[in-house]
């Protein structure tokens, strides 16, 4: 195996990584939500879980991943999951400008992962 394979598989694992990471990462978001300030144990467990899930992703992702475009995505990921699922797992109002500017977030992330592809090739 070629060390550019190498790099590039290690490069695939490390964005799988952080697309994990970003998930666990609204399930987090929506945990704290619903443990009402952590007064509703269940939902306090949930949100620990979560939290420990997300950091751990987030660091094994950022061994391989630049820390400012990784934790750009991993945001962009937590706050549009968080967005959408809050609005239809909790009934949490989503209007249309703010569906517009989570858009805008998502491209900026498509963006990035493509930068850090063309980077690589380069």
């Amino acid at each position: 195996m070629t060390a550019t394979h190498e790099k590039n598989r290690s490069n695939g694992r490390a964005w799988i990584m952080l697309l994990l990471a970003g998930a666990f990462e609204i399930g987090y978001a929506l945990s704290v939500g619903g443990s009402q300030a952590f007064t509703v144990p269940s939902w306090s467990t949930a949100a620990f879980g979560f939290f420990l899930l997300t950091l751990y992703f987030l660091s094994a992702a950022l061994k391989s991943i630049d820390v400012g475009i990784g934790y750009a995505v991993w945001a962009g990921i937590g706050s549009v999951g968080a967005a959408i699922l809050g609005s239809i797992l909790l009934d949490q109002p989503l209007t249309a400008i703010q569906a517009f500017w989570l858009a805008v977030i998502i491209a900026g992330v498509v963006w990035l992962k493509l930068a850090d592809s063309a980077k690589l090739q380069g």
